[in-house]
C-alpha cells in the first residue's frame, strides 16, 4: 500500500463518516456524517466536549474502534486509497509506518511489565527486520529526539518509574519510530502541569515540523488548540458544526455550541460570573447521564431554563446572593483564621523531602490556591491537613486546636474531623441534591458517571457533614469546560451560602485565580511565593511563578507551527 499523497489530494480525507454502536437498548450512532481533511505537514485540531464523537473518529480512521463498533457509512482515505474496509494485512502497514496514535492515558497505554526501551524497539521491529541490538540502539536517539532526562537511564526503566510526562514523551518516540506521515494526538496533555504540558505540546511542534508530519490534535482544551493548530474542526453530538482558523474561530464563533465553549473557557482576566454568562448561571445545573447530551442549558435572567438539548436533564435551584458577584470573596476584616499549618515538613523513607518547612494561613470563610507543577508537594500538603498521613515535623492547628500530633487513627475519630472534608471524585453521599445531581444517581456506580456527575458526587459527599473548610484536589481536572464552568460556579454558590473555607489545590492557574483571594506557589516541596491572587498573577516576584504563569494557554495567542 502506497502512503504518499498527491500534490493536489489532502493525505487524510473523511467524508460523511458514521460510526455506530451495538448495544443492549439497540444501535447508538457516535459519529454522525462527520466530514474533513488534512493536508500533509498540517496540524488541524478536533475540539468538542466528551461524548461529541471526537476520539471515536480517530478510533475509525485508526480501526481500533471497540468489538461493538462499526463504521456503517462514509468513506476514510488516506494517501489517495480508500482504507474504509483494509485488510488486516493492510491495516498492520499503516500503524505505526504510516498513522500513528498517541493515547491520552499514556501510562495506561504502555506495557508495565516491559521497559521503555524494549517497547520503543517493539514499535520499530514491527515494521523492520533489524536485531534487538539495533532496535536498542534506535530506541535510545527516539529517547534522545523526545529530550528525555538521562535517556540512557530511562532506557531500562519501567513506566511506573517515570513521571506523567516522561511517559508521554515515550509515548511520542514509540509513535515517530517509523516516520509515520500522520500523527493523531487523543487528549495528549490531559492532567499534566501547564509547565509539562508547554513542554510536551513545544516538542510534538517541532517533531511533527522537522519531519513534515500532519497531526491531527484531540483536545478540549480550546487554549491547546488555539496555539499549536491551523484549523480547528468543532464536534457536537457526533457532528462537525463549525471549522475554521483558530484566530477567526475562537474571535468570533459562529454556531451557538461553539461559542457556549468558548464562553465558558476561563481568561487571564474572566471571573466566575463571567463563565458562559448566557449559557449558566450561579444557579445548580445538573448534568445529564449521558456525557454526549452535556451541552449547558440556555438560563433566562430570573433563573428559568429556557431552552436545552434534546434529551438533556437539567434543575434550577435558587442561587445565593453574593456580595460581590464574579469574583473571590475576601474575608471581612477581624476574620479569625480557622486553618494555620507552622514549619510543616514530610519526609519520606531514603531522604524524600515532599515538603519542607511550608507555613500558610487560611482565614474562616476564604480561599486559598495551592499551585506548582507535579511534584511540587501540592496534594501532600491536602493529605497532611486532612490528616490522612502523618507530618514528620511543624504544626497543623485548626481553629486554634492542635490536630498535627493526633495519630491519624485518632483525628478521624475525633468531633474536629466532620469540619475538615477533601473533594475525592469516587465518593457517594445523600447531599445528592445540593450538588444538583438527579435522585436517580444515587443507585449508580461510579463507572456509570460522566465526570461532571462524578465531580459533583465528590462535592456532595464533602459537603455532608457541614465542614467549614473544604479541600479541593485538582477538582476540575480532566473536565470539559462547559462542565468545568457549572462546576466552578457550584463551589462558588456552596461558598458563600455555607461560609466554606477552601484550600484549592490545582495545576490550572486561571480557575485558581478566579477562585482565590489568596495563592500559594510551590516548587520542590517549598513555598516561592505566596500573596493576594490578583497582585502575584499580575506580577509575580519569581521567576518560577513567571514560569507557570507564561506556560498558560489562552484563546487567541500566536500559533506555533
Amino acid at each position: 500500500m502506497t502512503v504518499s499523497a498527491t500534490p493536489d489530494a489532502p493525505l487524510l480525507a473523511i467524508e460523511d463518516l458514521h460510526v455506530t454502536f451495538s448495544t443492549r437498548r439497540g444501535l447508538v450512532e457516535a459519529v454522525r456524517g462527520v466530514s474533513f481533511s488534512v493536508a500533509a505537514g498540517e496540524t488541524l485540531g478536533v475540539v468538542g466536549e466528551s461524548g461529541s464523537g471526537k476520539s471515536v473518529t480517530a478510533f475509525a480512521v485508526t480501526r481500533l474502534l471497540d468489538a461493538s463498533g462499526r463504521v456503517s457509512q462514509g468513506r476514510i482515505r488516506f494517501a489517495g486509497e480508500d482504507i474504509t474496509a483494509a485488510s488486516s494485512k493492510q491495516l498492520r502497514r499503516l500503524h505505526g509506518a504510516a498513522i500513528s496514535m498517541i493515547f491520552q492515558n499514556p501510562r495506561g497505554a504502555l506495557n508495565p511489565i516491559r521497559t521503555v526501551g524494549q517497547q520503543i524497539a517493539d514499535a520499530i521491529m514491527a515494521h523492520e527486520s533489524i536485531s534487538a541490538g539495533e532496535g536498542r540502539a534506535r530506541a535510545l536517539e527516539l529517547l534522545k529526539a523526545v529530550l528525555i532526562r538521562d535517556p540512557e537511564k530511562r532506557l531500562d526503566a519501567y513506566p511506573h518509574e517515570l513521571s506523567g510526562g516522561m511517559c508521554q514523551r515515550v509515548m511520542i518516540a514509540m509513535a515517530i519510530a517509523c516516520a509515520p506521515k500522520l500523527l493523531i494526538a487523543d487528549e495528549p496533555t490531559t492532567g499534566l502541569d501547564v509547565t509539562t504540558q508547554k513542554t510536551v505540546m513545544d516538542l510534538l511542534a517541532r517533531i511533527t515540523a522537522e519531519r513534515g508530519m500532519a497531526m491531527i490534535l484531540i483536545t478540549h482544551d480550546l487554549g491547546l488548540a488555539s496555539r499549536y493548530c491551523q484549523r480547528v474542526c468543532v464536534m457536537e453530538q457526533g457532528k462537525v458544526v463549525e471549522e475554521a482558523q483558530p484566530l477567526s474561530l475562537f474571535s468570533a464563533p459562529q454556531h451557538p455550541y461553539t461559542k457556549r465553549l468558548v464562553a465558558a473557557s476561563p481568561t487571564a482576566t474572566s471571573t466566575i460570573a463571567d463563565l458562559a454568562p448566557e449559557a449558566l448561571s450561579p444557579s445548580t445545573v445538573s448534568l445529564s447521564p449521558h456525557p454526549e447530551e452535556a451541552a449547558p442549558a440556555a438560563v433566562s435572567k430570573d433563573g428559568s431554563v429556557v431552552s436545552q438539548p434534546p434529551g438533556a436533564s437539567f434543575e434550577t435551584k435558587p442561587a445565593a446572593s453574593p456580595q460581590d458577584e464574579g469574583s473571590a470573596k475576601k474575608p471581612a476584616p477581624g476574620t479569625p483564621l480557622l486553618l494555620e499549618v507552622q514549619n510543616l515538613v514530610k519526609r519520606y523513607d531514603r531522604g524524600v523531602v515532599a515538603v519542607n518547612d511550608v507555613s500558610f494561613t487560611i482565614r474562616a470563610g476564604e480561599s486559598l490556591g495551592l499551585v506548582g507543577e507535579s511534584g511540587s508537594g501540592k496534594s501532600t500538603i491536602s493529605r497532611l491537613v486532612c490528616r490522612l498521613i502523618d507530618a514528620s515535623e511543624g504544626e497543623i492547628l485548626f481553629d486554634g486546636q492542635a490536630i498535627g500530633t493526633l495519630p491519624a487513627r485518632d483525628f478521624h475519630r475525633s468531633p474536629l474531623r466532620k469540619d475538615i472534608q477533601i473533594a475525592l471524585t469516587a465518593r457517594v453521599s445523600e447531599c445528592a441534591e445540593r450538588a444538583g445531581l438527579p435522585s436517580g444517581l444515587l443507585e449508580r456506580f461510579p463507572h456509570q458517571l460522566s465526570g461532571g456527575q462524578k465531580a459533583r458526587v465528590g462535592i456532595a459527599r464533602a459537603i455532608a457533614c457541614r465542614p467549614r473548610l473544604l479541600i479541593l484536589d485538582e477538582p476540575t481536572a480532566a473536565l470539559d469546560v462547559s462542565v468545568q464552568a457549572v462546576i466552578l460556579q457550584l463551589l462558588d454558590r456552596l461558598r458563600r451560602e455555607d461560609d466554606l473555607a477552601l484550600l484549592f489545590v490545582s495545576h490550572d492557574l486561571n480557575v485558581v485565580r478566579m477562585m482565590c483571594e489568596r495563592t500559594v506557589v510551590m516548587q520542590n516541596g517549598a513555598i516561592v511565593e505566596q500573596g493576594e491572587s490578583l497582585a502575584l498573577f499580575a506580577a509575580p516576584q519569581t521567576d518560577y511563578a513567571r514560569t507557570l504563569l507564561e506556560a498558560v494557554l489562552h484563546l487567541g495567542g500566536p500559533t506555533v507551527r
